[in-house]
Order: C-alpha cells, then structure tokens, then sequence
C-alpha cells in the first residue's frame, strides 16, 4: 500500500502538530535552504521593498512545501494567532509612540530626567545615563528613547566633556530589559510559539536582564567605552 499522506499532504493530526514528520519536509531542506539564501541576498540588495520581499518569500515556500490549499489553509491557521497578536502590538506601540511624539510628552520627559539629576552628579552623566535607559527603554519605545532623550542627554553631558557618542554608547546598556518591554512584538511572538505567558516570562527573565545590565556597564566602564567621569569643558 502506498503511503496514505502522499509525498507532500497532510493527515489526521499532523495537519495541526506541529512536530509532525510530515510537516518538517526534509526532502525539501536544499530547495529551503536555496529559498532562504535567496530571499536574504534580495533583502540585502533591496531588490525590493521589504514587506513584498518577505510576501513574495512567503508564497513561494508555501506552495513549494504544501502544494494543496487545505494543506496551505491548516498552515495559516496554525500560526494566524502569533501572527495577528504581534500585528496588534506593532499597531499598538505605534500609536502610543505617536502620541508621546506627537504631543511633545518625550520631550517634557527627558527635560524633566535633565532637571532631577543633581548637579553633583553631572560628571558622571554616561554611568547615569545608562542606568536610566533601563526603565526608558522598558516603558517606552527605542525610536522615542534614542530620538527623544537620548539628544537632550547627550547635549547636557557635553558640559562635562562627555562625547555624544560615549553616551550613546552608555543609553544601549539598558537593551537587554527593553526585550521584556511589552511594546517589543518579536517577544510576544516568541513566548507564543514557547506556550509561555508573557507575565511569567517577564517574572523569570527581569533577574537574568537586570545582571547583564550590570555586567555590560561593568566592562564598559573598566574598558573606558563608557566614561565614568566627565570633565568640565573650558
């Protein structure tokens, strides 16, 4: 008797498991390969773009690996909720960032930050910095952080003789905490595909976060990449 899934359908229940062998394709890994190696030299080149890059790629694995619409249809449905929750997020994030943008509340923000560092503590501007790009970076987007408060930092550090790029250097210090921010869509995309709730991924991981922000700031500061002490300018 002939193989009842055939040499590309589905059956059963390997049309929703995801470790099914049929849905792995392993005589189709060189064509994947192939496709992949394909679609990032186009993306480098910007042959194209993005999003119809990443369309295009998309169509193509889907009728090379699943040939039959219900086969294609199963697929899509398995992965729709990842899909439409990270599509929610993207929309989310940016409507809040537009309306901290848009509205000038960044900008009171880092003004305020400016204000509340003591004085004493002006020369120690990039160890500051850094520390403070934690909770930013966390409750607010990048693009709001790094163009909205991280210039008026950078503009009130030069006092001290600290470069711009010393306290950008300093403001990534606080990146690995920003990957538990609720507005970073490829985590809710990855605790989806991992079954795990994002509360509980934020509980575990904030330890494991917070020590390699310090340990980044450790090395940057015995490496000098990041100044622990200004000097005033004359």
């Amino acid at each position: 008797m002939g193989d009842p899934q055939g040499e590309h359908g589905l059956v059963g229940a390997d049309a929703t498991d995801d470790d099914g062998p049929a849905l792995k394709r392993p005589k189709l890994r060189v064509v994947n390969t192939v496709l992949t190696l394909v679609l990032l030299a186009a993306l480098i080149k910007a042959v194209l773009p993005l999003p119809v890059l990443f369309m295009l790629g998309f169509a193509v694995a889907l009728m090379v690996n699943y040939p039959s619409l219900a086969d294609q249809r199963a697929r899509i449905n398995a992965h729709a909720g990842n899909a439409l929750a990270v599509a929610g997020v993207v929309f989310a994030a940016g409507i809040f960032t537009g309306i901290l943008s848009g509205t000038k509340m960044i900008d009171a923000m880092a003004e305020s930050v400016v204000h509340m560092v003591p004085t004493a503590l002006g020369p120690f501007m990039a160890p500051v910095t850094a520390l403070l790009s934690v909770p930013f970076t966390f409750f607010i987007s990048n693009d709001a952080f790094y163009y909205g408060v991280v210039p008026i930092l950078a503009k009130a550090a030069a006092a001290y003789g600290i470069t711009p790029v010393e306290i950008g250097r300093a403001s990534l210090m606080g990146q690995p905490v920003h990957l538990l921010s609720p507005l970073v869509p490829s985590t809710y995309l990855l605790v989806g595909l991992c079954g795990v709730e994002f509360d509980e991924h934020q509980r575990f991981t904030i330890k494991w976060a917070a020590l390699s922000v310090v340990v980044l700031l450790v090395v940057a500061l015995l490496t000098t990449v990041v100044p622990l002490v200004g000097h005033l300018s004359s």
